[in-house]
């Protein structure tokens, strides 16, 4: 189904394997290796390489993927040959078939979303998975019930993370997140692994391209306390809306339906705390940890 339109019927949930996972950790693990021999430090390729070190991490892990040039750049900063100037073209095929990695249940939002030109995040009863850490989305898919085997974990962690590239893109889509206060608040994963998704909160909100707010406690009652929803404009098309409960995902087309997503996402973001507000907040409560 590639039209966006409305999907509520019982979300068909299929294996998800298609070996692209793979295909990143063998690279990740080359790539370490060359470093390693290269006799360089994690931070000290990424300064070579004009990319963050969290980065040059998550390739080696296997859990982000290593663009064409940046497997460019990484081959002459360590004088790997050639080597991972190989993969590049295997690379770009996997790259394509990123588009339908996920579970044909998400895969028309996943296609939208990583196209889009603007994405609204609400977020109440979880973190929305743009903004997830690894540790977090691990904790989170390891307490899926029906429990779900090592593999698919590391699989849909990947897939999880890889979305978030879209924060790479330039131009930049426009990004807005409201996060419910008790999303601050609730230590998934345990005290480190929450401490890490504040700390990934605060550096998302101090990038230019995104406006993040929080919907503290003393607000009361808002016009979404019905749950989390997205709101996104795919290129070239009228904005959509999407949301999903207990695994029944529902992308919604309908104008006037979307209309009304669209207006309670304006009035929760004037009852929420202003972007300064919420990072201050943000840093507080990491300072209290």
């Amino acid at each position: 189904m590639n039209d966006l339109s409305e999907r509520e019927e019982e979300p068909e949930r299929p294996v998800e394997v298609d070996g692209t996972a793979h295909l990143f950790r063998a690279l990740g693990k080359i790539i370490k290796v060359l470093r390693e021999r290269a006799g360089l430090q994690q931070k000290e390729l990424a300064a070579l390489v004009h990319v963050g070190e969290d980065l040059v991490s998550a390739i080696e892990r296997g859990v982000r993927t290593p663009q064409p040039d940046f497997l460019e750049n990484a081959d002459r900063a360590m004088g790997a040959a050639g080597v991972l100037l190989a993969a590049i073209p295997d690379v770009k095929e996997a790259l394509k078939r990123a588009r339908t990695r996920h579970p044909d249940w998400f895969r028309d939002y996943a296609q939208a979303e990583a196209s889009a030109n603007a994405l609204h995040y609400f977020g109440y009863q979880g973190v929305p998975g743009m903004l997830q850490t690894e540790s977090h989305a691990r904790a989170v898919f390891a307490k899926r019930r029906p429990l779900l085997d090592e593999a698919t974990i590391e699989k849909r962690v990947a897939d999880r993370l890889a979305r978030q590239l879209v924060f790479d893109r330039w131009p930049s889509p426009t990004f807005s997140f409201v996060l419910d206060h008790s999303l601050l608040l609730r230590p998934v994963g345990g005290d480190e692994v929450h401490k890490d998704q504040l700390r990934r909160f605060v550096s998302i909100g101090r990038l230019r391209t995104v406006e993040l707010q929080v919907m503290p406690f003393d607000r009361g009652e808002h016009a979404a306390m019905g749950g989390s929803f997205t709101l996104l404009n795919p290129k070239g098309r009228a904005q959509v809306a999407y949301t999903e409960s207990y695994g029944h995902p529902n992308l919604i087309t309908d104008p006037e339906r979307v209309r009304i997503y669209a207006e309670r996402y304006g009035i929760i973001r004037a009852q929420a705390l202003t972007p300064h507000e919420s990072l201050a907040l943000i840093e507080k409560l990491l300072g209290e940890l």
